[in-house]
Order: structure tokens, then C-alpha cells, then sequence
């Protein structure tokens, strides 16, 4: 799994990306619970590290949320409401331990977030913007009637990352990589495939036209639309 980047590099990146994902999939998945301690001797018998490389994995768990760390308690593992939940390495170590329960939360950020961020983006996309996301779209319906789902999941994402970009919300855009997941989960953990199904693939064109053309209420018509197979209530 590739680290966040706010998790340190050094040492072996490596073998701390190993011992990292090891011990967050533990943590967010209760095998090692709310409350429980451990210290760096622990962690250097267990892995069979340096406290050095120990310390690194502390601190990489601290930032994240998920572990406090004292000389009195040691390292104390801290309850979910604590967490960088928007961190890419915490979603994973959740889609791991509970796909659905992630899925369905992102899916419903997603479903909150991208209707208002299309209709932002019909005020402030540039020309050259709306025309791009005219072209994704018109390819994504090209590759939808290939079944190439590879290159249409891959599309399906620059379109969306442009959409929030085109906000020109910096905190929209900020969100795009944990949000867009629901794109790549529903693949992965879910039912449904990459492709959407025929109405969902149309409405990627509808909605880059309405931006385009500076339709605010088709915008966020045809964002519904293409999310309309990930909506929360789709998804509980």
C-alpha cells in the first residue's frame, strides 16, 4: 500500500510501509482495540525492527490519528472519531475492514459533495475546462460501448478530479482523491462494475454540456443522474 504523505519516509520505506499496514489494518479493524497499549519494545520484538524503525512507526501512527503516544501509557490506541479518516492509507486499511460500511460512507460524501460542486463549476470552469470535460465524456460513452472498463474507470476519474478542480473550491478539490475511491471501491468491494449503466454514461455528456453552456440546474440534474447508482440509499 503507498503511504499518505504525510507518513515519514525513513527509514526502509519498505519494510515501515509493511509494519504500517500490518498494524492499521489491526487497529481499524478492532483486532487491536480502543484503549489497548503496547510500547516501542513491543513493536521491535514483534516485527523484529530497531527502535528506530519502531519510533517511525509510531509517529507514522500518531499522524494519522490512530495512536497517542506517552512516556506514562505508552502507545494507546485511539477510538475512530480520532482518525484522518480522509487519509488514503486509513481508507484502505477500512475498505479492508469493512468494504461496505466504506464504501457506502464515501458514496454518500460523494453524492453530498459533487451536485454543488458542479454547479459552482458551471460559474467558474474555463473554456478550455469545459471543453476537456466534453471530451472525456464523449469518450467514456465510446468506451462504455467497448466495455472497456479499464480505460473508462480511469477517465471516469479525470472527469470527476476536473469537475471539483473547476469549482475552483480548494477544499472540493482537496477531497477528490478520498472521494473519488467510491469510483475505484465500487469496482473492488462492491457489486457493481466500472461502468455505469447507460443513462449514468449519457448523463457524463449532459453534465459537461450544462457546465459548458452555464446551466447551473442541468448541472446538477445530470450530476444526480451519473451518481445515481452510488446514491446513499443505493448504498445502504
Amino acid at each position: 500500500m503507498t503511504l499518505a504523505s504525510k507518513t515519514p519516509t525513513a527509514p526502509a520505506e519498505p519494510l515501515l510501509n509493511n509494519i504500517l499496514d500490518t498494524l492499521g489494518t489491526e487497529i481499524v479493524s478492532g483486532i487491536i482495540p480502543e484503549g489497548d497499549t503496547f510500547t516501542l519494545n513491543d513493536l521491535s520484538t514483534r516485527f523484529k525492527i530497531s527502535r528506530t524503525v519502531a519510533r517511525e512507526v509510531m509517529r507514522a501512527l500518531e499522524q494519522l490519528g490512530l495512536v497517542l503516544s506517552s512516556r506514562r501509557v505508552g502507545i494507546k490506541v485511539l477510538p475512530a472519531s480520532q482518525w484522518d479518516v480522509f487519509d488514503q492509507a486509513v481508507i484502505g486499511w477500512r475498505w479492508k475492514a469493512d468494504a461496505q460500511r466504506q464504501l457506502k460512507e464515501l458514496s454518500e460524501l460523494r453524492f453530498s459533495v459533487e451536485p454543488v460542486a458542479a454547479v459552482i463549476a458551471e460559474r467558474h470552469a474555463e473554456k478550455s475546462e469545459a471543453e476537456e470535460l466534453i471530451a472525456m465524456a464523449e469518450a467514456m460513452v465510446k468506451l462504455a460501448d467497448e466495455g472497456n472498463s479499464e480505460e473508462f474507470l480511469a477517465t471516469d476519474l479525470k472527469f470527476h478530479t476536473l469537475i471539483l478542480k473547476a469549482s475552483r473550491n480548494e477544499m472540493f478539490h482537496a477531497l477528490a482523491p478520498s472521494i473519488l475511491h467510491a469510483l475505484e471501491g465500487r469496482t473492488l468491494y462492491g457489486e457493481k462494475g466500472s461502468i455505469p449503466g447507460p443513462d449514468a454514461v449519457e448523463a457524463h455528456f449532459a453534465l459537461a454540456e450544462a457546465i459548458a453552456a452555464g446551466d447551473p440546474d442541468g448541472a446538477e440534474r445530470a450530476s444526480k443522474v451519473v451518481m445515481a447508482d452510488i446514491s446513499p440509499c443505493h448504498s445502504c
